[in-house]
């Protein structure tokens, strides 16, 4: 990695750190950032015992650190996991316009929440949440399914494989709005859960998916450089020696752990992944060695910063952060579908 990217990595964690600050001390109950960072810096080990936090309030501590920090690290998990699968679906489908839910992640993981809320609710496994398992659950089980049916003799048809990611998506939708009517006094958690949120965040799930999402994003790192050479054409990489069917289930696989592991417990926010690697690759370039990092921290500052807005603009009430990513998201797909469509004639 060159001095650019590794500048560009460095302020975008910095700038992750800032809004952290800025997040946590924000809400219905207004706190300074000073007192905010003492709060934070109080459970840092190694520099705690520097921190006074004698002036500081029991409400106060437990108001940043049992209920916005757990959600605000929740966020930037999931935007990390959600860009960094989006950028690379677009590298395996070389396709501007794919995301995390092109083959069915979002409305498998769906399928799996509305089970749980409506017929598993109050259940718990392990004090976790049977509706994050059952989302997790529908979104891998709904992958694979597709994967199977678009496999052909060996090998994996990306035509095939984003035909049936979109039938699919919209039986299980079908399902889902079927589920709804049918036991209507559920509809309201369903519905807020498709739109996406991370109120239920918690210190146990932040524990779950943080080493799941960073292990996963590692290992993924190790592949950019051959998401490089697949760029280039499935011909051209196998002219190089390269096994492009291996490395495309690979990525695929890997790709939809990391998603999945966001939906299951934030719901549906789309487009998170569709505009992030499109931002950064403005910024950064091609190169996916650059952009899959630089790419994936800023979902993080995308989804935290949509997230603080969606907790404070119709304070003390709360709207799903789906909201707010498609009102961000939905004029920038037009506009890549305008750009396409110039190309194109």
């Amino acid at each position: 990695m060159n001095r650019k990217a590794l500048r560009i990595i460095i302020i975008l964690i910095i700038i992750i750190i800032v809004l952290i600050m800025i997040a946590s001390s924000i809400g219905a109950a207004n706190l300074s950032i000073s007192s905010t960072a003492k709060i934070i810096f109080s459970k840092v080990w190694g520099i705690r015992n520097f921190i006074d936090i004698s002036s500081i309030s029991p409400q106060d501590m437990k108001i940043v650190f049992d209920i916005r920090l757990p959600r605000i690290l929740m966020a930037v998990m999931a935007g990390i996991a959600l860009s960094g699968s989006g950028v690379i679906f677009q590298g395996i489908f070389r396709n501007p316009m794919a995301d995390p839910y092109i083959i069915g992640v979002s409305s498998g993981a769906a399928f799996g929440a509305t089970i749980a809320i409506m017929f598993a609710k109050g259940l718990k496994f392990f004090n976790l949440s049977l509706t994050s398992l059952f989302a997790f659950a529908g979104a891998i089980l709904t992958t694979l399914l597709i994967y199977n049916i678009s496999k052909i003799k060996g090998k994996i048809s990306i035509l095939t494989l984003l035909l049936s990611g979109v039938a699919l998506s919209s039986l299980l939708t079908s399902v889902i709005s079927f589920l709804m009517i049918y036991r209507t006094h559920d509809l309201s958690k369903v519905y807020f859960w498709i739109m996406g949120g991370l109120t239920n965040s918690s210190w146990l799930n932040l524990s779950i998916i943080t080493p799941a999402v960073v292990l996963i994003s590692v290992v993924i790192f190790f592949y950019t450089k051959d998401l490089n050479v697949l760029s280039l054409g499935e011909e051209r990489a196998n002219q190089l020696g390269m096994q492009t069917e291996k490395l495309k289930l690979t990525l695929l696989i890997l790709a939809s752990l990391i998603a999945a592991a966001a939906v299951s417990v934030s719901g549906i926010i789309g487009f998170v992944g569709l505009i992030t690697p499109h931002i950064m690759r403005l910024f950064v370039g091609p190169d996916h060695k650059i952009l899959y990092p630089s790419a994936a921290l800023s979902g993080g500052i995308v989804l935290l910063f949509s997230d603080t807005i969606a907790r404070i603009i119709l304070a003390p009430r709360e709207i799903p952060v789906g909201i707010i990513t498609s009102i961000i998201g939905v004029p920038f797909f037009i506009y890549l579908l305008v750009r396409s469509k110039r190309q194109v004639f």
